[in-house]
């Protein structure tokens, strides 16, 4: 049973979370793989950099069989810099690690250590020279800033992969304001290759468009035009940023014919809309190129597409356009088996609305159907408003009193930071935010292509949970009442 409480523990959490509407820190292009070297070097008590001196013994074999070693096989290892915690060792210049590689002696590592009692080292990871010498250099940077990234930026599609991974994450986690930062000494012309070479990830793809829609120039837009328009599916895995950056350089100039072919086409792939709908949450969050009025309108020609209209519903409310009440009504009222989902979205929308005829109308609505006006209360008992990452910079400037009450609110925001620009899309918590709320399973999946679990812009199963606003009770009953049949069913063994 000990190995069940951890996951009721987290599911509980889960659901908390799902229940309480509480912002992600999530990221609409792409997001960081793992920790980057600083954040360990940062989060450890000692940090270093060894050679390999004397490899352990190894069990000798008997009729091609390995010996059994009952003892830790530990490597000794010569201090050659340590970056963090030198007086942990002692005055030592040796350490002993375990270590279960075959590199030849000379070999130089990087380690980490914890526990400044009795420290524990970590496995060592081989280092090239260059590899060495970069992790000598980012330690003396500064934490934030353009500064640190000029640096990074050196290490792009590096031949080390460690180098490259490092440098990436690095990006994914900056705020965006130091990426903009860094405009004038980004390497536009690499940007544009390797935005164009086949080899490059989707990932990394999605940060060097979400760059030069900061550094681009105005003859970019002409290429950039034609990669929105082309079919390609390994190029539209990314093409959320894609189109961010497109208007980013375009402005709204650009909106029509991003407007013809993914949102107004009630033929365009359920992944390319929302792709597109992920760009313009970016621009109407972080961008001040295209006005507000412009985005919302091009949002509700999605009004017009009811099977898909709940994907911006949460945003016309996030963005206070009243202006849709009518429309919304209406598509509560002729929602068919392929559409009724989007009751829930539009219930919340009225809930959030100040308007006194959005009270009549949910009166009037729950007539009609009284257990979609139930779901959104039980499922969304919170009072929709818009957080404050809803709020773009000039307008926190106009209005400091809503950005102070967001902040007392215990609001957090993902806006701002760069891995909120370059993660696969996934839609902002807010009450009214479901999607697929009350999809039934089949409609849902279809919606999901397979495509989309890996490595393109969708939500994943786990957020999808969390998105479709189960309620902290509900998905705790259920996730536990799992955990306890495995349990029981691994003690019957």
């Amino acid at each position: 049973m000990k190995t069940a409480r951890p996951w009721i523990v987290i599911v509980a959490l889960v659901a908390i979370v799902g229940g309480m509407v509480m912002p992600l820190a999530a990221c609409p292009f792409c997001s960081a793989v793992q920790q980057t070297l600083s954040e360990e070097i940062k989060g450890a008590d000692a940090a270093l950099i060894i050679k390999l001196a004397k490899a352990p013994v190894r069990p000798e074999t008997k009729e091609g069989k390995a010996e059994v070693n009952p003892q830790p096989t530990k490597a000794t290892f010569e201090v050659v810099k340590a970056l963090k915690g030198s007086e942990l060792l002692g005055g030592k210049q040796t350490v002993e690690i375990l270590y279960f590689g075959n590199h030849p002696a000379g070999t130089i590592f990087f380690c980490t250590g914890v526990d400044p009692k009795d420290i524990a080292w970590s496995t060592p990871t081989a280092l090239s020279p260059r590899a060495a010498e970069y992790i000598g250099k980012i330690i003396t940077l500064p934490e934030t800033g353009a500064t640190r990234l000029e640096f990074f930026q050196n290490y792009f599609e590096d031949e080390d992969p460690l180098l490259a991974g490092d440098a990436y994450d690095e990006f994914a986690k900056a705020p965006y304001a130091d990426v903009q930062a860094l405009k004038e000494k980004m390497h536009r012309s690499k940007l544009l290759g390797w935005i164009n070479d086949a080899k490059t990830s989707t990932s990394r793809r999605r940060l060097y468009l979400t760059m030069l829609g900061v550094c681009g120039q105005a003859e970019d837009i002409v290429e950039l035009e034609k990669m929105v328009q082309n079919t390609d599916r390994q190029l539209r895995t990314s093409l959320d940023a894609l189109v961010a950056c497109y208007l980013n350089l375009k402005g709204p100039a650009g909106l029509p014919l991003v407007e013809d072919l993914f949102l107004k086409n009630a033929k365009a792939e359920y992944v390319d809309t929302y792709a597109t709908i992920m760009a313009l949450r970016f621009h109407g969050q972080e961008s001040n190129v295209i006005p507000k009025d412009r985005l919302l309108a091009a949002l509700r020609h999605m009004l017009d597409r009811p099977q898909l209209a709940d994907l911006v519903i949460p945003d016309l409310a996030r963005w206070e356009d009243w202006s849709a009440l009518d429309k919304l009504v209406e598509l509560f009222k002729n929602a068919k088996d392929d559409s009724i989902w989007v009751r829930v979205p539009v219930i919340n929308y009225l809930r959030a609305c100040p308007k006194p005829e959005a009270k009549t109308a949910i009166e009037d609505l729950a007539k009609i159907d009284p257990d979609a006006v139930k779901r959104a209360n039980q499922f969304f008992p919170f009072a929709a408003k818009p957080p404050a990452s809803a709020v773009r910079p000039e307008d926190k400037k106009k209005d400091k009193t809503k950005e102070t009450d967001a902040k007392e609110s215990g609001s957090s925001s993902a806006s701002g930071k760069l891995s909120a620009l370059l993660k696969p899309a996934i839609p902002e918590v807010t009450p009214s935010d479901a999607p697929l709320a009350i999809r039934e399973p089949k409609q849902a999946a279809a919606s999901m292509p397979a495509e989309s679990v890996v490595d393109s812009p969708r939500v994943s199963r786990v957020w999808m949970l969390i998105y479709a606003g189960l309620s902290a009770t509900g998905l705790t009953v259920i996730m536990f009442s799992m955990l306890y049949t495995k349990s029981r069913s691994r003690r019957g063994r």
